[in-house]
């Protein structure tokens, strides 16, 4: 059995090097798994890339991969998951956040035949900033309303999942990858495993609130059409009430024609919020329409520079091209 761990990092310079070496001694408990760690620097402004070359030097299990520009989390997780060759997969987080003393437990499930084992963190346990545990509910409430995420279910990154549903997951070419939606269309058989979050070893997440909604509106457009039939329906909804209270002022009319009426204000707000509904509509259909240009221009998920591991460092090295379709090496 084979174990593919799968590290993006950005801004961890200082707390990477712990995760790897949790890892290492965690893997020692059992000698029949080989494992593999694949971390995936995404452009990071500071000098991890520097910290993962040193020390693959040493350590033969590590993989380094550079990438061209900051792709963003999701499509480093699908870049690093392009590089693996194990039987099961563990998705986790450059913080040491994740609770890697639990891992057995989190694959546990995989043995019991599920397909995906998720580690579920209590919302007021979870040790991270008001705008990230507000942007995890807001992702939760749009899987659960758009994507038919089990309710019982809530997405982390620990995840650890089976070598079939990642080749699944590889399937997916388009830009603004979204794993968790990915995992969802993939299969239901998914297993939720308790954990507590742990604190963050250094700095505060990257997490933006302007990353945050990006990564909420790649959930709802690329993997639901749901959000164009609520503008439908929504538009409907208005149209018909506005149609019926045309309706009541041309009786009222008939009915009192000497009232007069001068409700300007009301005038105006209805024609405020018809007004906004239709820009919030047109700003939906506009995301679904650029998306859809985006990805005819076959716009990459994300594109490798380079790789880095033991065989080569000293070398001559490897030099992976990756636009997120097919894979060269020279």
């Amino acid at each position: 059995m084979k174990l593919s761990f799968v590290i993006p990092c950005y801004r961890s310079e200082n707390t990477v090097v712990h995760v790897l070496e949790e890892i290492k001694e965690k893997m020692t408990e059992r000698p029949d798994y080989a494992y593999e760690v694949i971390t995936v620097n995404d452009n990071s402004p500071d000098h991890v890339l520097e910290v993962l070359r040193d020390y693959a030097a040493s350590h033969d299990f590590l993989k380094v991969i550079d990438l061209t520009r900051n792709f963003g989390q999701h499509a480093a997780m699908m870049a690093g998951l392009s590089q693996t060759s194990g039987d099961q997969i563990v998705f986790l987080d450059d913080d040491f956040q994740c609770p890697v003393d639990r891992l057995w437990d989190l694959l546990e499930p995989l043995r019991q035949g599920y397909d995906v084992a998720y580690a579920q963190y209590a919302f007021d346990d979870r040790k991270e900033s008001f705008f990230r545990v507000l942007g995890s509910r807001l992702n939760d409430a749009m899987m659960c309303s758009l994507l038919d995420k089990p309710k019982n279910l809530r997405v982390t990154n620990f995840i650890a999942l089976k070598s079939f549903i990642a080749e699944e997951i590889l399937q997916y070419k388009n830009p603004y990858p979204y794993i968790d939606g990915l995992l969802l269309r993939s299969t239901q058989n998914i297993a939720v495993v308790p954990m507590e979050d742990r604190e963050r070893l250094n700095g505060s997440s990257t997490y933006t609130i302007f990353k945050l909604f990006a990564l909420f509106f790649s959930g709802f457009t690329a993997f639901s059409i749901k959000p164009l039939r609520i503008a439908t329906i929504v538009g409907t909804g208005t149209s018909v009430l506005g149609f019926l209270w045309g309706i009541i002022i041309i009786i009222r009319k008939l009915l009192y024609p000497l009232e007069i009426d001068a409700g300007y204000s009301s005038i105006m707000a209805v024609i405020l919020f018809i007004g906004g509904m239709i820009m919030i509509m047109l700003g939906i259909c506009g995301e679904y329409i650029g998306r859809i240009y985006i990805s005819l221009n076959s716009s990459p998920q994300y594109v490798i520079r380079s790789t880095y591991h033991r065989e080569a460092h000293g070398g001559s090295g490897t030099t992976d091209r990756d636009r997120g379709k097919e894979e060269k090496e020279s």
